[in-house]
């Protein structure tokens, strides 16, 4: 079967016109705020009301796509905790609808890639496969099945033209990566697009998925606090894994407990934080749907199609830079930010400057008790999008260096999801135990 055939859902030609609808529309209303503001209305309601119906158009669209728009959402959503609710109330929307709704891809081609990927007998190695999907996901979708050997399973399956479909929407979406500024004050979205175009032909490979899995369940067996299920057959496009029962992060983000919040809070930094010492990768994708909580209160992780590999652990200069911070060192983080790179040797910034706008980022781990919330967050995308704010003017000084792109990415995205959890708890011991140089 070729990868380039016409199954994935939503129809090229159709994609592209939903997407190509995109700017038109926010050309419209720009226009249409303009009239308005010229009639005397407030500018910053003018910008607010441009915002909404900028959200609204954005999520209706997104919300009819799978492939790249699906992939753009989910990276987006962890971010949603930085927006206004009224502006994010309708990201949320799509994205859940996004998920339930997703149109299952026909059951005979279901068939055809397990037998062109793990044999024309592959039913022979099933005790039961389910032919209705249990999730739909970006590229693929999740079948439930018992292997032979009567282990509950979960058969995850590559839409065929899975690789066209999302390089062609990813590519229409930087085309109008301006529309995002609108909605992400201050985030740059060329830069994630284009890296998630340089990962997209990672996570299309699910061979190395599913080595990753393995090296996470071996580095993780017989955890008290996570748990990573065991590869059971894999292939380029189907991974075989078993079945995790769970809550889903989601379901605890919308009506979850105090103590589920925490709970699955203080397991996400876990993960995040010893990940790299203990398996040698970061896992890339923290949003709500690739986590569990499971019935023994372990955080259950079920998606490693995006991992960043650190062989040696996470970058020291990180704990470091943090330690001097906190301690007030201002001239000893300026260094080290030059050393690694953050500042360009010819920019000439003030150290004091630099350290007063790093450290009420660091807040999470100052303390023994922290409480992660959205209006914190939203507070710190306001002081770095305020393009008249000192710290603005700061941030746009310094530099990301390659190397730590997709560290950064990551970690602000997992304290994007410990917002939306509005988790609570001790955070800094999590550093001090897992995170190389930031303990004395």
């Amino acid at each position: 079967m070729s990868d380039d055939g016409p199954v994935m859902p939503g129809g090229s030609l159709a994609r592209s016109a939903r997407l190509a609808s995109l700017p038109l529309g926010a050309a419209g209303r720009a226009t249409l705020g303009l009239g308005k503001r010229l009639s005397g209305r407030d500018a910053d309601d003018v910008a607010a009301e441009l915002q909404q119906r900028t959200a609204e158009q954005l999520f209706a669209v997104l919300g009819q796509l799978k492939g790249g728009a699906m992939k753009l959402g989910q990276t987006l959503s962890v971010f949603e905790a930085a927006v206004p609710d009224e502006v994010a109330a309708p990201y949320r929307e799509a994205l859940t609808k996004l998920q339930e709704e997703a149109p299952p891809m026909p059951v005979r081609t279901v068939h055809a890639v397990l037998a062109q990927q793990l044999g024309g007998t592959w039913r022979t190695r099933f005790a039961e496969f389910d032919d209705q999907p249990a999730a739909a996901a970006s590229i693929g979708q999740v079948h439930r099945a018992t292997w032979r050997d009567g282990r509950d399973v979960a058969v995850k399956i590559q839409y065929p033209g899975a690789a066209t479909a999302l390089m062609a929407d990813l590519n229409q979406l930087a085309r109008f990566a301006r529309l995002f500024a609108a909605l992400f004050p201050g985030m740059d979205i060329k830069p994630l697009i284009a890296e998630l175009k340089a990962r997209v032909a990672e996570e299309l490979d699910y061979g190395l998925e599913a080595d990753a899995q393995r090296a996470f369940a071996t580095a993780y067996a017989g955890d008290h606090q996570i748990r990573v299920p065991r590869v059971v057959a894999s292939a380029p496009k189907v991974i075989v894994s078993e079945w995790l029962e769970g809550t889903p992060l989601s379901r605890i983000i919308a009506d979850g407990s105090r103590e589920q919040r925490d709970r699955a809070g203080h397991l996400l930094a876990v993960l995040h934080f010893s990940g790299p010492q203990r398996a040698g990768m970061l896992h890339a994708d923290p949003h709500p749907g690739n986590f569990r909580l499971l019935p023994d209160g372990r955080l259950g992780v079920i998606d490693f199609g995006a991992t960043a590999r650190l062989p040696d652990g996470h970058p020291e200069p990180i704990g470091r830079l943090l330690r001097w911070a906190l301690a007030g060192k201002a001239e000893e983080v300026l260094a080290d930010l030059r050393a690694e790179g953050f500042v360009r040797p010819s920019m000439e910034v003030d150290a004091q400057g630099v350290h007063d706008f790093l450290r009420p980022m660091l807040d999470p781990v100052a303390e023994r008790h922290f409480h992660f919330t959205r209006a914190w967050m939203q507070e710190q995308a306001g002081r770095i999008a305020d393009p008249r704010s000192e710290a603005s003017r700061l941030g746009r000084q310094l530099n990301l260096p390659p190397a730590y792109l997709l560290i950064h990415r990551v970690t602000i995205g997992s304290i994007g999801v410990l917002c939306q959890l509005d988790a609570a708890g001790d955070f800094r011991s999590v550093l001090e135990e897992w995170l190389p140089g930031f303990a004395e």
